[in-house]
C-alpha cells in the first residue's frame, strides 16, 4: 500500500519514486507526490526525509531533514 499524506484541506496524496537521468549522465532518484496511486509508488518515507506542506498550496513536499 503506498503511503498516504492527507494535507489540511482534506485532500489526499501518495509518494511516488523514480530515477531520473540527468544531463551528466548520472541518475539520480527523485521522490514526489501524485493524487492518485501510479507506478512506482513507496510504501514508506526514506530514511532521511520528513514531510512538510506548502501554506499557501497545501501540496506536501520531501525534506531531507
Amino acid at each position: 500500500m503506498a503511503y498516504q499524506y492527507t494535507n489540511a484541506k482534506g485532500q489526499k496524496y501518495y509518494l511516488h519514486g523514480q530515477q531520473a537521468h540527468l544531463r551528466s549522465g548520472k541518475l539520480q532518484q527523485i521522490y514526489y507526490f501524485a493524487r492518485q496511486i501510479r507506478s512506482g509508488e513507496l510504501d514508506q518515507i526514506p530514511a532521511g526525509f520528513v514531510v512538510v506542506e506548502n501554506k499557501r498550496t497545501g501540496l506536501p513536499i520531501l525534506k531531507k531533514g
